[in-house]
């Protein structure tokens, strides 16, 4: 059995970091925005890592590639909110760079993830 735990995976590292870091802008939103958007992007984001996590937990590499597509569908989503919370300036010019950075950072290496799960 491989001794590699989902959680010493990089691209679910820099998922979780993604995610966590879009909590604490949202924690500073008021109501209405973390009622309207900020819950949509804190559920995106914490889909990139939670389906990352499911995909490993089944076992095979099949159901590994499947989950992280889904994963990966949920990254494209977290995208579509940060801009779109940008545009409504909701995150400072500062916190869209260091998410979009995250994002940019995160979306060739959980392609390769797949990639590599599905030979």
């Amino acid at each position: 059995m491989n001794p590699l735990k989902f959680e010493d995976l990089e691209v679910y590292q820099l998922a979780e970091k993604l995610s966590d870091k879009i909590w604490e802008i949202v924690l500073n939103w008021d109501c209405v925005s973390q009622k309207t958007y900020g819950i949509q992007i804190i559920d995106s984001s914490a889909s990139v890592g939670s389906n990352i996590a499911e995909g490993y937990g089944r076992g095979s590499k099949v159901d590994r590639g499947r989950f992280a597509k889904i994963s990966r569908g949920s990254l494209y989503e977290t995208i579509h909110w940060i801009n779109k919370s940008y545009r409504l300036k909701l995150l400072t010019k500062s916190e869209y760079e260091n998410l979009s950075q995250l994002c940019d950072e995160l979306a060739p290496k959980l392609s390769s993830y797949i990639n590599y799960l599905n030979k």
